[in-house]
């Protein structure tokens, strides 16, 4: 299998996750302020959806179609 086939059964793996999870949830750090002894940081929440992982399935099939080797 051709590199671009790899690539591709990773995203069918990882699509796989995300979907059979229901998404992946993931927290980003957002204005950190410091002033003096007083920090001040916010968070934000965000949820990878079902949909990006049946994409991510979708995809990665059509990367493994087109990396397979020709056999002679």
């Amino acid at each position: 299998m051709k590199p671009l086939g790899w690539v591709g059964l990773l995203l069918i793996i990882a699509g796989a996750v995300v979907a059979a999870m229901g998404g992946i949830g993931y927290t980003k750090s957002r204005n950190q302020v410091e002033v003096g002894p007083i920090k001040v940081a916010a968070e934000e929440r965000g949820l990878v959806p079902p949909a990006a992982g049946i994409a991510a399935i979708a995809i990665g099939a059509v990367l493994v179609f087109v990396g397979r080797k020709k056999s002679a």
